[in-house]
């Protein structure tokens, strides 16, 4: 009996061992799929952030969130982004969850074109008061929110950039004119910040050599041709100064940041040859300006800045976030291609910051609402006119509502359902099914009556998808979320193969549901475009100007064209829908370029063409 006993006691401690053994074996699976997922986590311009609404034009009833100027840098491994006239800002551990911050006190308006630094991670300084003149603020808890002003007053700091060099030297750059240059002036960070009587005037802008600088849409304007200069931001790397600078005006589809590079903190400074630096004209959202270039803990460089959404007023605006680089010459650039598409996140062992390979599959698709307001489009023209169509209801063979704005690729054209409650939808019939992977929903802001920083907003919705239009799958459900997200990006835990999408509506910010873009993600079932043919490049007599033409490829949504200044240095793109020609009027006078184009569709991306020099 006691053997019996002894027998079943080993045969129960190794069945515990096993099942102990089975366990720790799958937590450790758990936590290598969980790992994986996070490598492979990925992120959208513009960012999904919960943007305040801002107090500007208010007097006018214009009630639109914006974001615009950041200003984000590393403390303590950790991140925080300062954005124009948001009564706080946002925290973030991996550059792509943001979470809100109050602080106990601040700017009455919010801050404007803020600036900030982090010293040493010892303590975090801010300025950007909306008149051009306060106190620089300090903490070293920006977590908590507790700031101290400094006993001064600054003045002339409306666009500026406070920083600090690894002697403890301290310089403020700043300018916002379309006549004036950038200038800089040492303070003493030790003396409250008083001035030390050391200013200088640096560089201005130089439209005549450099196309991407002069005003307007494009870079065109029938009567002014001065752009405005203004977003100092400085990057200290390998020893070298690279002053960053945006223009020609942030409401523009060419709004970029250029790059001056010098020795010292004070110059002087000479103009970087494959400039702008970041650059992003064409696709859905367009803009890349007015930012600043943050270290991330692992060494990787990231340039967050401003892009244009100029619906309800022209200083509508979002933010976007690119991976920047310095080659081995010691010139900075930012790869901003399929700039507005999924891109894998900051922890991507690799490729952070690149476009994953999702493409867009709701591009075009027939689109039918539960009801319409009204359906507006809105264009900018050249001379940077806004003009606007209220587009007239149309049904299809079956009375339903149709509403080709929210396929468009354009955030200036909307529509608005007859309320804001649960009986309003969106239904897709993509051109093609597909594989989805993700949705971005670009939420528009009509009459909603806010005109500041509001908290307890929420975005309340389902998702359903669909291969044949009769039977529907559930398959992102924020039905109850707290969370606000005027530009929600949403990631499936794994592909869905769909050709329909609806969207149902619970309940969104404001008086009416209205949303300018419903973007969906994945990959078609089809191959890639074929490359493309014929590819032409004619630099104008003015040498700031290129035409380009190409012959149509099958299939192609639209095509990518890259340039820069050597065969290995093409970092600058340019996204087009629907045509087989292009102009621009964006490069340097003096300098030779190299060019290739590629076709891309829902399927993929085509081979690069050959590439070709112009002088």
């Amino acid at each position: 009996m006691k053997k019996l006993l002894f027998l079943f006691t080993l045969v129960l401690l190794f069945s515990c061992h096993n099942e102990k053994n089975q366990n720790e074996a799958q937590a450790s699976d758990t936590k290598k799929i969980a790992e994986i997922k996070k490598r492979l986590e990925t992120y959208i311009n513009p960012l999904d952030i919960d943007y305040t609404y801002m107090v500007y034009n208010s007097t006018q009833n214009k009630s639109y969130r914006s974001g615009a100027d950041p200003a984000v840098i590393e403390f303590k491994g950790e991140y925080y982004m300062f954005v124009t006239r948001s009564f706080g800002y946002w925290h973030s551990t991996d550059l792509i969850n943001w979470n809100f911050i109050k602080p106990e006190q601040w700017f009455f308006e919010g801050s404007n074109a803020p600036t900030a630094f982090n010293y040493k991670d010892s303590l975090v300084y801010f300025a950007g008061n909306p008149a051009g003149y306060g106190s620089i603020l300090y903490t070293d808890d920006p977590k908590g929110g507790k700031w101290t002003p400094s006993a001064s007053i600054s003045t002339d700091i409306q666009d500026s950039e406070l920083f600090i060099d690894d002697d403890g030297e301290t310089y403020l750059y700043w300018g916002s004119s379309n006549v004036n240059p950038l200038k800089v002036k040492k303070l003493n960070k030790d003396n409250r910040f008083l001035e030390t009587g050391v200013r200088k005037e640096l560089f201005n802008l130089n439209e005549e050599k450099h196309g991407w600088e002069r005003f307007g849409e494009n870079n065109f304007h029938p009567t002014l041709k001065e752009g405005y200069m203004e977003g100092a931001s400085m990057t200290k790397h390998n020893g070298k100064y690279y002053l960053q600078y945006a223009a020609p005006g942030t409401q523009f589809n060419v709004y970029a940041d250029g790059v001056y590079i010098g020795d010292t903190p004070l110059g002087p400074f000479t103009y970087m040859k494959n400039n702008p630096m970041s650059f992003k004209p064409g696709g859905f959202t367009n803009g890349a300006g007015h930012g600043i270039t943050v270290k991330q803990t692992n060494g990787q460089y990231w340039h967050f800045a401003t892009m244009a959404l100029a619906s309800n007023s022209q200083w509508e605006r979002r933010l976007c976030m690119f991976p920047t680089y310095f080659d081995d010459d010691g010139l900075m650039y930012s790869n901003t291609a399929y700039g507005d598409y999924p891109r894998f996140g900051a922890n991507h062992p690799t490729k952070a910051g690149h476009h994953n390979g999702w493409m867009l599959l709701s591009y075009k698709g027939d689109v039918t609402v539960s009801s319409s307001l009204m359906q507006i489009k809105k264009f900018t023209s050249d001379d940077d006119a806004v003009e606007v169509t209220k587009l007239p209801l149309e049904k299809n063979t079956d009375g339903q509502i149709i509403s080709k704005v929210l396929t468009d690729e354009n955030p200036k054209t909307f529509w608005v359902a007859d309320a804001n409650d649960d009986t309003q939808w969106i239904t897709i019939n993509m051109l093609k099914p597909g594989n989805i992977n993700a949705f971005q929903l670009n939420f528009h802001d009509h009459e909603s009556g806010i005109y500041t920083r509001t908290e307890g907003l929420k975005h309340q919705f389902t998702i359903d998808v669909s291969e044949d239009g009769v039977n529907w799958q559930t398959v992102v459900d924020r039905s109850t979320s707290e969370k606000d997200s005027p530009n929600a990006y949403i990631v499936l835990d794994a592909a869905v193969k769909a050709k329909y999408v609806r969207y149902n509506n619970v309940k969104v910010p404001g008086a009416n549901f209205a949303m300018s873009e419903f973007r969906v993600f994945g990959l078609g079932l089809e191959d890639a475009p074929k490359g493309v043919t014929g590819f032409k490049v004619n630099r104008e007599k003015d040498r700031r100007d290129v035409s380009f033409s190409w012959d149509a490829v099958e299939g192609a949504q639209g095509y990518n064209i890259r340039w820069g200044i050597a065969e290995d240095k093409l970092y600058q793109s340019w996204q087009v829908y629907d045509t087989n020609e292009h102009f621009m009027r964006s490069l340097d006078k003096d300098t030779p370029y190299y060019f290739t184009i590629e076709a891309f569709s829902e399927n993929g991306i085509s081979v690069k063409s050959d590439i070709l020099f112009t002088e």
